[in-house]
């Protein structure tokens, strides 16, 4: 049961044998929200069923009729719920998968307290014709550019098998703190994160002496959490804007990544393809 004044909490109960009525009914009542705020926040996947038989599942539909045996579960979170979520744009559409631009600022998927906030959520609104969608990689929140969608059991079996053997190639621009060298030095970041091996390569794109930061293109040889950002912090030069790594870092305009670039061998047509973001798409963040 939540607590009285609450802006976010948790509701789970099992429906009773003899009640009847629609869960937004139920859940109101229980909650104590209207039911004009019980419908929105499913409609924003924040309610849950789960069947005597199989896992959760959100539960959008606000007519829904309560059945005997279904255990429901309300995440609420005023805040979430009360987010405008940027809008993320389909760039290619090949028909197994798709490849969309993620703005910064929207997660790649949801949370138990709702999905209207995230990419994945937004292509299955808006893909035409409707199909499937399917999570194989991820991109930080605050983070923008290019991300692949596959729609299908299989596709997402071998787009993910790619992934998981760096076959899709993947490249990034940051903007750092600090001067990291001039124009066309490489170099590489080999640490260890999380006790797992880890390589991050880069070119310097621009820099200058005088200035407070660096441009860079990168590309990373593996996929740890936050590997860009933790490897350029642990040389000194932490990502622009980076809100949880750095110091020295902060600005106004958000985190300056982006994932510019996604190239590999098309399982499905046998040949390379190599995506980009396009002109207006490609620039920072803020």
């Amino acid at each position: 049961m939540r607590q009285q004044g609450s802006k976010q909490f948790i509701i789970k109960e099992t429906v009773a044998p003899g009640i009847s009525g629609t869960v937004c009914d139920f859940l109101a009542a229980r909650s104590g929200l209207s039911k004009s705020k019980v419908k929105d926040a499913m409609n924003k996947g924040a309610v849950w069923v789960r069947k005597r038989k199989g896992g959760p599942k959100r539960l959008r539909r606000a007519t829904a009729p309560l059945t005997a045996g279904d255990l429901l579960e309300f995440h609420y979170d005023e805040k979430l719920l009360s987010r405008v979520p940027p809008e993320a744009k389909c760039l290619n559409d090949q028909g197994q998968y798709s490849v969309w631009y993620k703005p910064a600022g929207l997660m790649a998927q949801g949370t138990p307290y709702g999905d209207h906030c995230s990419l994945l959520r937004q292509a299955e609104l808006h893909l035409s014709p409707p199909r499937e969608v399917f999570l194989v990689h991820r991109l930080d929140r605050e983070a923008s550019g290019l991300m692949l969608l596959a729609h299908s059991g299989e596709a997402a079996a071998r787009l993910s098998e790619l992934f998981r053997l760096n076959r899709i190639m993947k490249k990034y621009r940051v903007e750092v703190r600090g001067y990291i060298g001039e124009r066309g030095r490489r170099g590489v970041i080999d640490q260890p994160l999380d006790g797992k091996p880890s390589l991050t390569e880069y070119e310097v794109e621009a820099s200058d002496p005088e200035s407070a930061t660096s441009i860079a293109l990168v590309i990373i040889r593996t996929g740890r959490l936050h590997q860009i950002r933790r490897h350029f912090d642990m040389i000194g030069h932490p990502v622009m804007g980076d809100p949880k790594y750095g110091t020295g870092n902060k600005n106004t305009k958000g985190m300056q990544l982006v994932a510019f670039s996604l190239s590999f061998r098309c399982p499905f047509r046998d040949r390379e393809v190599e995506f980009t973001l396009p002109p207006g798409l490609s620039e920072w963040p803020g």
